[in-house]
């Protein structure tokens, strides 16, 4: 069997016990994630973690076409606890603590469809100048909403398949 022939009969026999078990690929034709795509509308940020949330949010799913069926609520809280502290008491690193809950309903019945929480976290050194620390901090905190956004996300299109309509 030539390595063209084999690539295809692998493909085949990988494919077939996931056909068996009724997979549809979210995002394919017909597949409950679809629905999702520039049909979700966040709540508007109103501080930069909601902002930087929204953005990875919209850049997942697609920014919300008109009025979109689908409004999602969240709320975010981020903590701070040092980690490293050199002999003379100095903290040299930070370890970024977030959380994020998440609604998301139906906007014409105002129905929930499926909600939950999501925490995840993410370190900055303080061991530079105090310019590459806000530097690193703020890496940081951009590093934990794109997280948190992905897990919200990826949450929303396992949950599709329940009640995307």
């Amino acid at each position: 069997m030539s390595s063209s022939d084999r690539r295809v009969f692998l493909k085949l026999l990988t494919a077939a016990p996931l056909a068996a078990c009724g997979f549809t690929p979210a995002y394919a034709p017909g597949g409950p994630a679809r629905k999702l795509l520039g049909h979700v509308e966040a709540d508007a940020p109103n501080d930069k973690h909601g902002f930087d949330f929204v953005g990875e949010v919209e850049s997942r799913l697609g920014p919300p076409a008109g009025d979109a069926p689908y409004r999602l609520t969240y709320g975010i809280s981020v903590s701070t606890a040092g980690l490293g502290i050199t002999a003379s008491g100095a903290t040299t690193r930070y370890d970024l603590i977030g959380s994020a809950s998440y609604t998301l309903r139906d906007r014409a019945s105002g129905k929930v469809l499926t909600q939950g929480s999501v925490n995840s976290f993410t370190s900055y050194s303080a061991a530079g100048t105090p310019v590459s620390t806000i530097t690193d901090r703020e890496a940081a905190q951009t590093r934990l909403m794109t997280i948190l956004a992905d897990q919200v996300v990826d949450r929303l299109i396992a949950s599709a398949g329940d009640w995307a309509k």
